[in-house]
């Protein structure tokens, strides 16, 4: 696989500039149609994503994060004994039944005790405690408690609304597009973008080719988006995230491996899922959180290739893909992609690393 890539460790080594033009706003239609940036050992290619069908071979196997975003966003009222106040309750994780962890705005109005309602004035749904604050995250420890005949989840799609990242502004997008098209598990707090892009007709055809699919479940939150900022990258502590890995996922990887295909991840939640599963032992059905953060100099034990979007400056996102090709060649390829006028970030364009094009090392002794 060559030398292991570069580690620059300072913050700044992974900025790169970026015009607001290239931040898509809107999701393409049909989704297959984005364009492609292929990353061979030597060169890249500008293709379009249809043609995965035909760079990936017949014994490969796509390992898809199925996760499906839940209507994270509420918008409520602190009450007051006097007045009412405005407030957005940002879901992150459940703590326990009824419990979340959550981002708040405004922040310094919801200290533990306050309360907040959900709902019509005149006849609120869904109240809820501030219990205590979060210092990892900033945020709040909220719990619910539903005030008509309805169970929560049910509430929460009829008061909340599927969150889109800050820089998408007025977007016309629906909340559906912000979904993949084989999201099953309601828990994540933002979608696994790279598999945006994939059509059941895609999906169809792929497998017609001989190239397998398996799932995992990553509930994605603020550990995937949450920003890096420690100057020194390996001060940064990832927040950890849920993870489901079947058996049937497990026994698909291994079979792919014996029999000398490759393992293709869609997107770096899914690479995270992988990794983290088997980075203290034997890959095996797994459910648990992980917390595992990959920068350059990490070794790799499960995947081969990745599929993804590209991602924010200075971001976790950006070390873990720079793990895989180098830093100084990512760069040089999202400089070329912005000189084609690439779209970036969650609705925008893809990248395909060839496994062939990975310079990272391999775990000494693989475990998995």
């Amino acid at each position: 696989m060559g030398s292991t890539p570069e580690l620059d460790q300072t913050l700044q080594a992974y900025d790169y500039p970026l015009p607001e033009t290239l931040i898509a706003q809107t999701p393409l239609v049909p989704r297959d149609r984005s364009r492609l940036l292929v990353v061979q050992p030597a060169v890249h290619q500008h293709r379009v994503f249809q043609d995965l069908v035909m760079l990936l071979q017949p014994g490969d196997l796509l390992v898809f994060n199925d996760t499906r975003v839940i209507p994270a966003r509420l918008i409520g009222r602190k009450i007051n004994p006097t007045l009412t106040q405005p407030v957005e309750v940002f879901l992150l994780e459940p703590r326990k039944p009824l419990t979340w962890l959550a981002l708040v705005k405004p922040g310094r109005r919801l200290k533990p005790g306050a309360q907040i309602e959900f709902g019509p004035p005149e006849q609120p749904l869904l109240r809820a405690v501030v219990l205590a604050t979060d210092e990892d995250t900033r945020g709040r420890v909220i719990q619910f408690e539903p005030l008509v005949d309805q169970p929560f989840e049910d509430l929460l799609e009829q008061l909340g609304e599927v969150p889109l990242p800050p820089y998408i502004q007025d977007s016309g997008a629906q909340p559906e597009q912000y979904q993949t098209v084989y999201a099953q598990h309601p828990g994540a707090v933002a979608a696994p973008t790279a598999g945006l892009h994939f059509t059941p007709e895609l999906l169809d055809h792929l497998q017609a080719q001989g190239i397998r699919q398996a799932r995992l479940t990553l509930h994605v939150g603020i550990g995937t988006f949450r920003p890096v900022e420690t100057d020194d990258i390996l001060q940064h502590h990832m927040h950890s995230e849920w993870v489901n890995l079947p058996a049937t996922t497990v026994d698909a990887i291994k079979a792919t491996k014996a029999a000398g295909g490759r393992v293709i991840a869609v997107g770096t939640t899914v690479t995270r899922a992988l990794e983290g599963a088997c980075h203290n032992g034997p890959l095996t059905a797994w459910q648990g959180r992980t917390n595992l953060f990959i920068y350059p100099g990490y070794q790799w034990r499960v995947v081969d290739g990745l599929i993804t979007n590209f991602h924010l400056p200075k971001s976790s996102l950006l070390m873990l893909v720079s793990a895989l090709v180098g830093r100084e060649r990512l760069l040089a390829l999202y400089k070329d992609a912005i000189a084609h006028q690439y779209r970036f970030y969650s609705f925008g364009d893809a990248m395909l690393i060839l496994p062939e094009a990975v310079i990272a090392e391999r775990a000494p002794d693989p475990v998995c």
